[in-house]
């Protein structure tokens, strides 16, 4: 069911290769497709967002019924339980505690001889946020819109559009609309996948554009994301989910065994790793993955998953565990250690970590507070969790006194002329003439 392999060794070379490979956006027929896709928005606009949702998920859906409307906002407010309002306000508030700590100001500086320098951080003016529809619509990815909307708002985003695709009645799940509306979000379009982040970004006569998409999808909306990627601002293009825990003797077998499943289950493409100092420990947490399995509605996909990208890798020593962890940059990095925080200074690469037995990825999913969009694949290299950031932009001002541009002046000529751009130069030299000249 999932493999205990010795690290380091040839066969766990094999195994690391295989994992590394799952990258998104990879097969060339598949991207021409999702290319084809985003000309017949650009092209035909609402015509094709029609089209392609008719055949794929509401075969009756209306024109007038693709954008959701208030009276439809209204009613899933009405139809939502109120312990569910009361989980959602709590998770909410604790995820803007998190992204309030992300805000950023403009700031100005003037120094002595009259320079003025400084950065104005101003918001996007509309940001689109992808939510998957989920089985159908029957399981609404509430925690998808938090995570992304809360962040938006609180940069200061004026227009917060949110794309979802309709379930088979042209409805959308109402626990989801009432979280839509919670959380600020302005127009919801009944529109997903490849198509519906072309309209985000081309705008149709239904869905005016968008300055950044954000969110997660599946890969024909990675690859829109990344083909669309220039034309419009991108999150990041995320591959398939992944966690790494590493364990040493006295970690609990069960806790680790259900982490790994919590991930397994997502996707045949999703990576579980456990990486631990104890040969025990890996036998138990493997037995108790036999037993747990058996309980979960996903196993088949979970089992799937553990075969071919999960793996138990037995080292040496903690600090062995960890120089692999940073190798493998792990979206979800989990510490069941005696001392974890004696180990944490030493993690350079991974999405979050997750500190003791008490603190399962799950908690980070839902309700914690740091977002629970993460770098996949490696990424965590140089990637970051989505923030406050994603919905800023920087603009730089520049303002020299005469006193610091005759004195910077040769300078700026010198550097001009070696990179052979002489109009460069010319633009400060002219300034140097005297008005006579």
């Amino acid at each position: 069911m999932i493999q205990i392999i010795p690290y380091p060794s040839e066969r766990a070379e094999r195994k690391l290769l295989a994992i590394s490979r799952r990258k998104p956006g990879a097969d060339p027929v598949l991207e021409e497709r999702v290319f084809q896709i985003i000309e017949a928005v650009r092209s035909e606009g609402d015509e094709a967002l029609l089209r392609y949702t008719r055949e794929f998920d509401a075969p009756a859906l209306a024109p007038e019924r693709m954008n959701v409307s208030q009276a439809e906002i209204d009613i899933a407010c009405s139809e939502v339980d109120s312990g569910f309002l009361r989980i959602l306000r709590t998770a909410m508030r604790n995820i803007e505690d998190f992204h309030r700590q992300q805000l950023r100001h403009s700031h100005f500086l003037t120094k002595p001889d009259g320079t003025f320098l400084g950065q104005i951080i101003r918001p996007v003016r509309a940001a689109g946020l992808c939510i998957p529809g989920g089985q159908g619509g029957e399981t609404p990815l509430i925690s998808s819109v938090l995570m992304n909307a809360v962040p938006a708002r609180l940069a200061g985003v004026c227009d917060i559009a949110m794309i979802t695709p309709p379930r088979r009645d042209g409805s959308v799940n109402p626990y989801l609309l009432a979280a839509a509306h919670e959380v600020g979000v302005d127009r919801i379009h009944k529109v997903g996948s490849a198509w519906g982040v072309a309209a985000l970004a081309l705008g149709t006569p239904s869905v005016p554009p968008v300055d950044v998409i954000v969110g997660p999808g599946n890969i024909y909306v990675a690859l829109a994301k990344k083909i669309l990627s220039g034309e419009v601002g991108i999150d990041m293009i995320a591959g398939p989910s992944e966690i790494l825990v590493i364990a040493e003797s006295g970690a609990k077998p069960a806790y680790i065994a259900a982490d790994l499943l919590s991930q397994a289950e997502h996707d045949i493409m999703a990576s579980a790793i456990c990486i631990t100092t104890d040969k025990n420990l890996a036998k138990e947490i493997s037995l108790a993955i036999g037993k747990q399995m058996g309980a979960l509605p996903r196993q088949e996909t979970a089992l799937s998953s553990l075969e071919r990208y999960g793996a138990i890798f037995v080292v040496e020593d903690v600090s062995t565990a960890i120089g692999l962890a940073n190798y493998m940059a792990p979206e979800h990095l989990e510490l069941h250690l005696q001392e974890p925080l004696t180990w944490l200074g030493k993690i350079e690469n991974a999405g979050a970590v997750f500190i003791g037995e008490h603190t399962p990825e799950a908690v980070g999913d839902y309700f914690a507070g740091p977002n629970h969009v993460l770098p996949t694949a490696g990424a965590a290299r140089f990637a970051s969790a989505l923030g406050v950031d994603d919905f800023l932009k920087k603009t730089s001002v520049v303002a020299y006194s005469r006193e610091a541009f005759d004195r910077d002046a040769p300078s700026i000529i010198r550097l001009a002329e070696l990179e052979g751009l002489k109009a460069h130069a010319e633009s400060v030299r002219i300034r140097q003439r005297k008005p006579s000249d």
